[in-house]
């Protein structure tokens, strides 16, 4: 190993302003991730993406040409001595967040990224890790587009179905476009298929509502049963496992759907495991048996709290009564039993692909400090 400063590794450049750009294919990053795609790229070299405000702790890489923004630093890797996808990873395995400069706003300068001290092997063994690392990587994007991919038809059907109400009707054309009587329902204010009903969320789903054990009893050894405090915890389908209780309170059983219910409320993952909530989450499964309409409702109420909060009503927190008194329309029966025999099915791939992608998470999440210290090697 040999001790270096990140000014010996690479150049940082300031991102540039992107509001002249056309649409088209190559990414535009900000701190946060990709922000659009556009019609022109600022540079096309394997790049270590640095936050220079806003959100510390997302350092990005990118090895396409892109685009970056001003609150970005982009990155020339010096390749003689640093693979670039290796310091990548090298860099996010470091708290930054001590190195802010203190303005109002988090933000870094050049030379707080410069003066950072970072041991390295040689190249060679360099190229060697980060060839395995991304290939896992590369897995574990594949995994996650699928599974975009899975959401997206089930959502798109869903959107058929249920909200614009173009489910099959008994000749198989579509219930309303091919003129399906349609009825004023006073409650929701619309129009709903006839023989549809209003309800409310609680009449169409089971609820807990979240409960905080006393903090002593938290602990991040294993001891108890898994703890999910609040939406924090949320990955991209699963939450992170980061804390046990002893004394658990309220319950969510495997396969359970869990909302925020603290800002942002609405936000949802799915339960892998029987774990204890707190506070911040409530746990809900379908009492009409269909969990991917349920899901998918949702995700409804997800963008209309999100409409609500850009207009300036601020959804900081929904009670249990607002909750559960939260109108919904009921399907009949029938269509909701096909809708599910078709969704679920996709509900349930996209649950073992999610397995998949916490298992590649997890196993290069583990080995890239072993591999960075010594401790393991490849051959």
């Amino acid at each position: 190993m040999k001790e270096y400063k990140v000014k010996d590794l690479l150049t940082i450049k300031n991102g540039r302003d992107h509001k002249h750009l056309g649409d088209g294919l190559f990414p535009v990053y900000g701190s946060g991730g990709i922000m659009r795609y556009a019609d022109d790229y600022l540079y096309d070299k394997p790049s270590i993406l640095l936050p220079r405000k806003g959100t510390l702790d997302n350092i990005q890489y990118c090895d396409t040409p892109f685009w970056c923004v001003d609150t970005t630093y982009y990155s020339e890797v010096n390749d003689e001595l640093a693979n670039p996808y290796y310091l990548y990873r090298y860099l996010n395995l470091l708290d930054l967040k001590n190195l802010d400069s203190g303005t109002a706003l988090p933000s870094m300068t050049f030379d707080s990224y410069y003066q950072i001290k970072v041991n390295l092997p040689d190249i060679e063994t360099q190229n060697k890790i980060a060839k395995a690392l991304y290939s896992l990587d590369q897995k574990i994007s594949l995994n996650t587009r699928m599974n975009a991919e899975l959401e997206a038809m089930a959502k798109q059907l869903y959107d058929y179905w249920f909200v614009q109400y173009d489910f099959p009707d008994e000749n198989g054309k579509p219930y309303k476009s091919s003129g399906g009587k349609m009825v004023w329902n006073e409650k929701l204010k619309r129009e709903i298929p006839e023989e549809w009903e209003d309800a409310t969320l609680s009449e169409i789903a089971n609820i807990t509502m979240g409960q905080s054990p006393d903090g002593s009893t938290y602990n991040e050894d294993g001891n108890g049963m898994i703890f999910y405090q609040g939406s924090t915890d949320f990955g991209i389908r699963f939450p992170s496992v980061r804390m046990y209780t002893t004394s658990p309170t309220r319950f969510a059983s495997k396969g359970d759907i869990l909302m925020s219910v603290r800002a942002p409320v609405g936000d949802t993952n799915i339960a892998n495991t029987d774990c204890c909530i707190g506070r911040g989450l409530s746990a809900l499964n379908s009492k009409i048996g269909s969990t991917t309409h349920l899901y998918h409702i949702l995700g409804d109420l997800k963008a209309k709290f999100d409409q609500l909060n850009a207009a300036g009503t601020t959804f900081g927190a929904i009670t249990k009564d607002e909750l559960f008194s939260l109108p919904v329309v009921k399907p009949s029966s029938d269509i909701l039993q096909n809708y599910e025999d078709i969704c679920f099915p996709l509900f349930e791939k996209q649950m073992k692909i999610g397995h998949e992608i916490n298992h590649f998470t997890h196993l290069r999440d583990s080995l890239l400090p072993m591999l960075m210290n010594g401790q393991v090697t490849i051959e």
